[in-house]
């Protein structure tokens, strides 16, 4: 049970593992996609359909329909990886040993729907990837295995996500067969050391300048590719820009103030120190280099991002 492109690693993991017969794959519906609005499936049902599985894509787990779908299967045990849904207990208790799921954080740190993103927004220094026991709640069963990953200071959140997929899948090769046969001990989390890494919405990606440069920037690298941070132009339009590459520098000026506009990139004043803007994206252009970008709309010295 898997929707995006994480949990494709995982599920060819599965398919390989000659212990194991994949018996279904269950993802969420197609759905539509893109400024043209094209129905797509998702990419766990693309690389399902090449490995040549069934597919089931139901809308809500709790249909009865759905239960018995998945009776029929007659699974000995669930796998999931970035799913989407919340398994409901009539689902999670029916195979023989139950439900196992590929959660990418270190648990009970950043349970929930954007953990890559909330461990570098908090400026963690390691994350990972955890195979745990699924229960009723939220990302709170018992751990079986984790494997760990340091946070670079380059790390944005597609590298992350590139490796925490690869390391799901290591850690089912390594570690699944080894739970089916009783050889891992489950390990209960510390609800007292949890954190809930909510679901990051577009809004989170407007800069407040306000904010000390280090955390804009750990929203630059947190953010990427999607939603990306970005400000509005000086214009009477209010025409957005994302920023694409960035460092912090120690000077201070007023937040959201241009301090300087040259070749080697934007000075923009924050609450601390300042930012210095190096590559740039403005909507239906292509990314351009912070001079490429002000010879087509020259920013001047005290003008104000908002």
């Amino acid at each position: 049970m898997g929707t995006p492109r994480i949990a494709c690693h995982s599920l060819q993991a599965l398919h390989q593992l000659s212990e194991f017969d994949v018996v279904g794959v269950v993802t969420q519906p197609d759905r539509h996609s893109g400024r043209g609005g094209k129905i797509e499936p998702t990419p766990v049902k693309k690389l399902a359909c090449q490995l040549g599985l069934s597919v089931l894509q139901p809308e809500k787990l709790s249909n009865e329909t759905v239960k018995n779908e998945l009776n029929e299967l007659k699974a000995d045990l669930i796998v999931v990886m970035a799913y989407g849904q919340i398994l409901p207990p009539n689902i999670l208790n029916t195979p023989k040993f139950g439900a196992v799921n590929i959660h990418a954080s270190l648990l009970p740190r950043h349970r929930g729907a954007a953990p890559i993103q909330w461990a570098i927004l908090n400026g963690d220094i390691e994350t990972g990837a955890c195979l745990m026991k699924m229960d009723a709640g939220l990302d709170t069963g018992d751990i079986l295995s984790v494997l760990k990953t340091p946070i670079s200071t380059n790390d944005t959140a597609q590298d992350l996500h590139d490796r925490i997929s690869v390391m799901g899948a290591d850690i089912l090769r390594t570690q699944l067969p080894r739970y089916l046969k009783g050889q891992l001990s489950a390990l209960s989390q510390d609800d007292s050391l949890a954190t809930y890494a909510r679901k990051i919405t577009k809004e989170d990606g407007l800069i407040d300048w306000r904010l000390p440069a280090s955390q804009i920037h750990l929203r630059l690298r947190a953010l990427m590719p999607w939603p990306g941070i970005f400000s509005y132009l000086p214009t009477e339009h209010r025409r957005l820009i994302k920023i694409i590459s960035a460092e912090v520098i120690h000077c201070s000026g007023k937040p959201g103030r241009v301090l300087k506009a040259e070749k080697r990139g934007i000075t923009i004043g924050c609450g601390h120190q300042a930012l210095l803007l190096k590559s740039l994206h403005r909507h239906g252009s292509k990314i351009l280099a912070a001079s490429e970008f002000l010879n087509g709309f020259p920013l001047q010295t005290g003008d104000i991002l908002g």
